[in-house]
């Protein structure tokens, strides 16, 4: 299996692929089980977790080491096209926004699609050029315990309110380059209630380990 680097962009040339990007602090059986469900209902070539080196919206308090965080998240991504990531680190981006342009700046051949949870969509007008994020790539949204999924809910869903494609049409705004952005969808995948926040509760020394167990 070939990992994307920043000087590799021609090994991905035609492929539609999303991108989750994360914390996974740690990965859990959610991040991969939305990853499942996005391969085929988006119909996508590959999924990219990209490991974030420190979210700008969160703490670095209870932030285990990246290397940690990307063994989790390999332990977890336990198919042949999820992969593993640590680019935002290897390009020096610490916002969203930022990421995209580089990755599509850098994979010039690749259709990118940006995955988030539902509870991401009601934070998103709190980051850094956000509106730019949907006008990059097409996103797809996935529902999330206690986030109910009305599509008229919420900042964002509102300002792109007109550019919303139902699930049916989610596989044909991700796959056809013809797709006019902004364009999203919020996909009708099973609800999962792991929660990294409760993994982190239970096990208080998750974080304290500033390097990888390798």
């Amino acid at each position: 299996m070939i990992k994307p680097h920043l000087r590799n962009g021609a090994a991905f040339s035609g492929m539609t692929i999303g991108l989750l990007g994360g914390s996974f602090n740690p990965a859990h059986d959610g991040h991969l089980a939305m990853s499942l469900y996005a391969l085929k209902q988006l119909g996508l070539d590959q999924i990219w977790w990209l490991v974030s080196p420190q979210n700008p919206l969160k703490s670095s308090a209870d932030m285990a080491a990246l290397d940690r965080r990307m063994l989790s998240a390999t332990r977890f991504a336990a198919h042949p096209r999820l992969i593993v990531t640590a680019l935002e680190n290897a390009l020096g981006t610490r916002y969203t926004a930022d990421t995209l342009r580089q990755l599509k700046r850098r994979f010039p051949h690749v259709r990118f699609v940006w995955l988030m949870g539902f509870d991401n969509l009601r934070q998103i007008p709190h980051w850094q050029d956000w509106q730019d994020i949907f006008r990059l790539v097409p996103v797809a949204v996935f529902r999330r315990p206690n986030y109910p999924a009305g599509r008229g809910i919420g900042q964002a869903a509102i300002r792109f309110g007109k550019a919303w494609k139902s699930p049916a049409q989610s596989k044909k705004m991700a796959r056809t380059s013809k797709t006019l952005l902004p364009a999203w969808t919020i996909l009708d995948n099973k609800l999962n209630y792991t929660s990294a926040t409760k993994i982190r509760k239970d096990d208080p020394s998750w974080h304290q380990s500033r390097r990888s167990p390798l």
